[in-house]
């Protein structure tokens, strides 16, 4: 299903944007790009997510993946 927020694709991105779609390789999932209209807030949701799931916690990241994993199966979304 496509989202119907409108996305910035690639090709059409420059800037800020353009640096964090090359950093992921142009390479990111719709869940993601749907914030390409704002950079900022792109960034601050993948800065989010790297301390969630890559920084100190007493979770392993096995338990966190697995948290993650029951949630979205529970809302019903493949991501």
């Amino acid at each position: 299903m496509e989202a119907r927020i409108k996305m910035v694709s690639y090709e059409d991105s420059e800037g800020e944007l353009r640096e964090l779609y090359d950093r992921y390789h142009g390479k990111m999932a719709n869940i993601l790009k749907v914030q390409s209209l704002n950079p900022k807030s792109l960034t601050a949701h993948l800065d989010y997510y790297k301390v969630i799931m890559f920084g100190q916690s007493p979770l392993s990241r096995k338990v966190r993946e697995m948290i993650a994993t029951v949630v979205s199966s529970t809302n019903e979304c493949h991501y």
